[in-house]
This record gives C-alpha cells, structure tokens and sequence, in this order.
C-alpha cells in the first residue's frame, strides 16, 4: 500500500510541478511577440535550469534508487528552461545577454562539478548524500523566490501580482513531492518540498487575506517599481483573467 501512495503522490507531483514549469510561456509569448525581453529578470530561469538537473540526477537509479519519478519532471522542467534561456539569449539587450550567458556557465560547471565528483570519487550512500545535499540547497532557493512577492502583497495590500491558481499549484507540488518523500524515506525529497509546501500555503493565506483589499491598482504596480530586481512579473492577464505572476517554480 505504500508502495501505491509513493507512486501515486509522485504521479501527482510530476503533474503540478508540470504546470508550474510551464507558467511563464505567456511572458515569453510577449517576449517573442514584442522581440524584447523588456525589463524582465533572466536570472530565475539559469537558476531553475540546475535545479532541475540536479534533482534529476539525484533521481536517478545509480544515485538514488526508487526516485525516477523525481528524474521525470525534472528532466522534463529541464528541457524547459533550457528553451527559456536561449529565448531569452536572442531577444535580450547585450547587458543581459552577457549577463545569462554568464549564468549558464555557472549553471553547467556546477552540475558538471556535481557530476563528476559522485562519478569518480564517491560510491553508494556516500554519492546520494552528496547530489542529495546539491538538489536540496537549490530546491530551498527555487521555492524561496516567492518571497520577494509575498512582501508586495503584504506592503501594496493587493493580490494582483500573485494569481491564485499559480499559488496554488505551488503549494499542490510542494505538498506531493513532501509526502513523496515522506513515504520513501528520503530526507533530501521531503525537506525543501516541505518548505515549499508551507511557502505556497502562506501564498493561500495572504491571497484570501487581501484579495478582497480595495487597494489602488496604481499603488500596487508603483510598489512593484520599486522592488524590481527582485521580482518579475508583467501585468496582463492570461486565458483565465487573472495576473500572471512572472517568477522562476
């Protein structure tokens, strides 16, 4: 019966993390449409690009046995956000076609750092303890880049640049990759999805909280000025007319 759950709450969790590696093809639609990456941020895309090649490693059998489910979307999200770098390497300014270019190559050394080191130097428990610790620590990053949004929600009182249904899915994701890895046992799956779980649920709670707020739409997207840098987001709606949150899952 544990076995099931294990699978099933993997399927699950390969399903939403789908959707959240998908939710920024409306901004590169724009990107693609307008051939300008405007003022939008390149870093969350490299940054999420190893994390998913870290799990996915990590996921595999040589390395992490009874996780290729982890392997799955991961390489999947991989394969997306290797697409969203190189939309953003042809349609960026040269500051920040540098800039992400630079970014990939930090991206690749390290996960090629990663690989080799548990190839030629560790074996057995010694290698999942050490891709673990990687895909883990970069997890905790990637779930941690909401936070720059939750604080203009709370400072602007609007919700506007927070969609419910990308929280939702966020905490959907986190909270099946954390019972995934509670029922296989495996620390280095529970912990940052348990994070994310618990960063998505706060998503909830402040959107139920000032979702109703009359708060200036003016106001909101002046406050949204100001924290730029840290958050990314362009403000239009998507097929459903709500706000599209642009940030890295």
């Amino acid at each position: 019966m544990d076995n099931i759950a294990h699978f099933l709450f993997g399927i699950f969790g390969n399903a939403s993390g789908l959707f959240l590696f998908l939710a920024p093809i409306v901004t590169f639609k724009r990107v693609i449409a307008n051939k300008s990456t405007e003022k939008f941020s390149c870093v969350p895309y490299p940054m999420t690009l190893l994390n998913c090649l870290l799990s996915a490693w990590y996921g595999l059998p040589f390395v992490s046995p009874h996780n290729i489910l982890v392997s799955i979307i991961n390489g999947t999200g991989a394969a997306i956000e290797i697409v969203y770098v190189f939309i953003f390497v042809v349609f960026a300014p040269k500051k920040e076609k540098a800039k992400i270019l630079g970014l990939f190559s930090f991206v690749v050394a390290v996960f090629s750092g990663v690989v080799v080191v548990s190839l030629l130097a560790l074996h057995g428990n010694t290698r999942k303890l050490f891709c673990g610790f990687a895909a883990a620590i970069f997890s905790i990053i990637m779930y941690g880049s909401p936070l720059s949004i939750m604080r203009l929600v709370i400072r602007s009182k609007s919700v506007e640049f927070m969609p419910f249904f990308l929280s939702l899915f966020v905490f959907l994701c986190g909270s099946s990759w954390f019972i995934y890895g509670l029922l296989g046992r495996d620390p280095f799956v529970a912990v940052p999805n348990g994070v994310g779980s618990v960063l998505g649920a706060t998503q909830l709670i402040l959107y139920f909280i000032y979702r109703d707020s009359k708060s200036d739409p003016k106001k909101a997207t002046a406050t949204a000025k100001e924290e730029e840098g840290t958050v990314e987001m362009p403000n239009h709606t998507n097929s459903n007319g709500t706000a599209t949150q642009e940030e890295r899952v």
